[in-house]
């Protein structure tokens, strides 16, 4: 039986991109397009509104807030008047909606997007069905230097999603969350990053060779994984995952994925076998290890990733569990 994670605050719309700074808990609310910080203790602070959608968060070295605009396809700086003013502009670069964001400690960004109108598609068709060859398009990961400049692209992903950066800063992995596998990408000198190769699958190769099979097995494998994500069959399904936000363990090694598709986190080592899984209250877009004692697993979860439909159902939960 699953260990499961308990809430600590409700009421929010798709709380994602959870971040820990200078002892608070930060995080994103796609559903409102705003940023907020919670010190723990019952407090919680709006800190901006971003237009077009806040997602993904990270820091300069001088303390100020870099925040993805989503539908605006660029990042905002927050500068210490309380003023947005854009830092990094990906119109040219993203195919759909940009999604999260890792900011290193040189305050280089690495940026992320959709690749194409995921929101759309999944309101008018099951999720597995964009299996259907030649399947979804790719995207690449965009990098700004500190000033807002790009160095470069990364060669392109299956939905680049959650980000890490290895401790020794030399590889970052990125979670490709229709890949169902996560990926790492050397990081070059200058930043840039090299050619992805494999860290970790999430699905079986059998399962993966027949969602994505072009003839009859194809179609009745998509039908049957449609079926699969109902509502009453997936909150009792561990399977499939569906990689979004990634977070270390306290170990250094293993990696915490927080899983798009159902109501669980779990925790993988390179090379894809599950070590370890926390049952969430709902289906989970972010996850962190973090807390006073480095070992309190956050999780936000939501009833539906739809921003339109989340906003009006107001039920984002952040929820937390003690390693």
């Amino acid at each position: 039986m699953k260990r499961k994670a308990k809430i600590v605050i409700g009421g929010l719309g798709v709380p994602e991109s959870l971040r820990w700074h200078e002892g608070a808990l930060w995080f994103s609310d796609l559903g409102h397009g705003t940023v907020h910080r919670w010190d723990g203790a019952g407090r919680l602070d709006a800190i901006c509104e971003v237009p077009g959608r806040a997602g993904g968060l990270g820091w300069l070295p001088d303390g100020r807030l870099l925040v993805v605009s989503m539908d605006g396809g660029c990042v905002y700086r927050l500068e210490p008047d309380g003023g947005l003013v854009e830092h990094a502009d990906l119109r040219k670069i993203a195919g759909g909606p940009v999604n999260d964001m890792l900011v290193d400690a040189q305050g280089r960004a690495y940026v992320d997007n959709f690749g194409f109108d995921y929101y759309t598609f999944d309101r008018e068709k099951p999720n597995s069905m964009l299996y259907e060859p030649p399947g979804p398009p790719k995207a690449p990961i965009a990098v700004f230097d500190p000033d807002g400049d790009l160095l470069g692209l990364s060669d392109p992903l299956m939905f680049p999603n959650g980000l890490l950066l290895s401790p020794d800063g030399t590889t970052l992995i990125a979670a490709e969350t229709l890949g169902l596998r996560l990926a790492a990408l050397p990081v070059r000198p200058d930043g840039t990053l090299d050619a992805p190769r494999p860290w970790g699958s999430l699905v079986s190769p059998l399962l993966w060779r027949m969602v994505n099979d072009g003839g009859v097995f194809g179609k009745v494998a998509r039908k049957i994984s449609a079926l699969m994500d109902h509502p009453e069959i997936a909150k009792r399904s561990s399977s499939p995952i569906a990689p979004d936000g990634l977070a270390w363990d306290p170990d250094g090694r293993t990696v915490w994925v927080a899983n798009a598709l159902r109501g669980e986190c779990v925790r993988v080592e390179e090379g894809g076998r599950i070590l370890d899984r926390v049952a969430t209250s709902q289906h989970t877009l972010s996850c962190l290890v973090a807390g006073g004692d480095g070992r309190t697993l956050f999780a936000a979860t939501v009833p539906t990733d739809d921003p339109a439909h989340a906003a009006e159902l107001n039920d984002g939960h952040i929820e937390v569990f003690q390693l």
